[in-house]
């Protein structure tokens, strides 16, 4: 700062020095405007630069994502071993000789929905017997099953069939 090549300037009790810019050779237009046409070259080759990089992380993203040869030899195996034991269990089915006849089956469905009607139509009796019975009870419905030793179908978590 002494000899001038550096200037010094004082911001209470720090200071800042920095390069005396009169010394240095002024810059004429000319090399001024290749000065901002390098710039502007520069930066257009940083962006262009970036894009590449963006493009080759996500392929790189991608090829980290996917599977490596050995494991899609093993996924392939695996699919073989599911698809043999598939195809087996289907030639069991076919071979089986205990097929039911649609009229068992029709049978058997008819069952089902009388059992289901006569289920709802008891339960529906019940629970209007013990809706009479607790108007005048002084306890909770809660305390009055307790006392009595009923069970509920939610209780046990068994609901009906859907009505076909």
């Amino acid at each position: 700062a002494q000899q001038g090549r550096v200037r010094e300037k004082a911001y209470g009790k720090q200071k800042i020095y920095f390069a005396d810019q009169e010394q240095l050779p002024a810059a004429s237009d000319a090399e001024l405007r290749d000065l901002d046409g390098e710039i502007t070259a520069l930066s257009s080759k940083v962006q262009a630069l970036q894009q590449s990089c963006r493009q080759m992380e996500a392929e790189l993203k991608d090829l980290n994502s996917s599977m490596t040869t050995p494991e899609v030899a093993r996924e392939i195996e695996e699919l073989r071993k599911d698809c043999a034991s598939y195809t087996e269990k289907l030639e069991r089915f076919k071979s089986a000789t205990n097929h039911i006849t649609p009229e068992e089956k029709e049978k058997v469905c008819s069952e089902q929905k009388l059992y289901c009607r006569e289920w709802r139509r008891r339960k529906r009796m019940a629970t209007e017997l013990l809706e009479a019975i607790l108007e005048g009870y002084p306890k909770s419905k809660k305390q009055f099953f307790e006392e009595v030793g009923i069970e509920t179908d939610e209780d046990h978590n068994v609901t009906l069939p859907a009505a076909v």
